[in-house]
């Protein structure tokens, strides 16, 4: 069941900023509260990065880590869930967090 599109006074982007001034969210944490698909976030995220350089702040990643041996995903340039660690082949990863500083 798809939920219907919230109404806003502000830009998607906008909205996640401040969703992330306020502490650290994974992608799916961020599309509950923005109401958008969590797929998108990751451009959005992208784009919102760049954008946080011109006021100062910064897009601060708590990158995904495997699970079963300890991998941390931290030259990851990529702002969505890997699929696998290239270490153990294993597919038990914790997601990645963001946050503004």
């Amino acid at each position: 069941m798809t939920r219907p599109p919230a109404e806003r006074g502000e830009t998607v982007r906008v909205s996640i900023a401040a969703a992330l001034r306020s502490g650290a969210l994974s992608a799916r944490e961020i599309s509950e509260q923005v109401r958008i698909a969590e797929r998108e976030v990751g451009d959005h995220l992208a784009h919102l990065e760049k954008s946080l350089r011109a006021q100062s702040e910064r897009l601060v990643i708590e990158p995904a880590a495997c699970l079963t041996c300890g991998f941390v995903f931290e030259a990851r340039l990529r702002h969505g869930r890997p699929s696998r660690c290239p270490e153990c082949k294993g597919e038990r990863l914790s997601v990645p967090r963001f946050r503004i500083e």
